[in-house]
């Protein structure tokens, strides 16, 4: 019986990040590459890019906000492929106006604190973590899941209350405890007492520390269960990239920002380490003491 054709799907990528990773599973993976975006036309045209290029990527739509688009990539992969065998969550949103604020620069925002903060959580945290529920069952032994943070978590995490700190590195956080904490963050958002409940009033960075912790409870929770061997999550952070996101004010290339991303997408079968950790620049960095 012939084994079942490996897939990978990448999260956002028809353009920066996501499709610099694609480029690179499409020239190491080897099974089929999934280029996802909300757009279709824009991801066909990011698919035909690489295609000049000598590559084979393949599309999918996908709106990590919808429901039904996340329905309609599992049911495709179900029914094409029997499984799933490397998922990485690089889609997301900034408001420019926090990522101004970490080259520096003060910058008044169109829409007010609260709704931003809303609408990077939603995005960022509540619907990568419906990717993950939705593609999750479909993952096979030896899968790996890499969750793109950032740097801004290691950033805006001493900006924390140490009440808040130690609930966000307690080992034995559950996924209903990490719900209600960063539940409680947008609460304090919409009440605004962010700061006088203990937290950093910088809701992108908040959101990537919530991509670590989530990280952290999946690789665990996978880590002890037998009947699924070898599922590796880890979450990253790609660097200073030149990106739309950072307003192209970042220092790496596309290209470079996709190597740590990769590395962890790539990890061979049965690698004891990392597992459940936080890697920048293929190392494990551990929460700022």
């Amino acid at each position: 019986m012939a084994m079942p054709k490996r897939v990978a799907v990448v999260t956002g990528s028809n353009k920066g990040i996501g499709f610099a990773i694609v480029r690179g599973l499409c020239k190491q993976f080897d099974g089929d590459v999934y280029l996802t975006a909300r757009d279709e036309s824009r991801g066909m045209k990011a698919v035909e890019d690489l295609k000049k290029e000598g590559l084979n990527p393949l599309f999918h739509q996908l709106d990590i906000s919808d429901p039904i688009s996340i329905h309609n990539l599992k049911d495709f992969l179900h029914t094409q492929y029997g499984g799933l065998d490397v998922l990485i969550n690089n889609a997301a949103i900034a408001d420019m106006t926090e990522v101004l604020s970490f080259y520096g620069i003060t910058q008044k925002g169109d829409i007010s604190y609260a709704e931003q903060a809303e609408n990077t959580m939603k995005i960022n945290v509540w619907d990568t973590l419906a990717v993950c529920d939705a593609l999750f069952p479909l993952l096979r032994p030896h899968a790996r899941v890499v969750n793109v943070s950032s740097e801004a978590s290691t950033m805006i995490y001493p900006k924390c209350s140490e009440a808040i700190k130690s609930r966000i590195r307690d080992p034995d956080i559950t996924m209903d405890q990490f719900k209600k904490l960063f539940k409680e963050f947008e609460a304090a958002v919409k009440s605004d007492t962010v700061e006088e409940n203990g937290w950093a009033k910088v809701a992108y960075g908040i959101s990537k520390i919530a991509v670590r912790v989530m990280s952290y409870i999946q690789g665990k929770d996978f880590a002890k269960d037998s009947m699924r061997p070898d599922i590796v999550v880890n979450s990253c952070c790609p660097g200073d990239v030149d990106t739309d996101m950072t307003d192209h004010r970042g220092v790496k290339t596309i290209d470079e920002g996709a190597e740590t991303p990769l590395y962890l997408a790539l990890l061979p079968p049965n690698v004891m380490e990392p597992k459940g950790e936080f890697v920048k620049d293929k190392q494990v960095e551990q929460w700022p003491i």
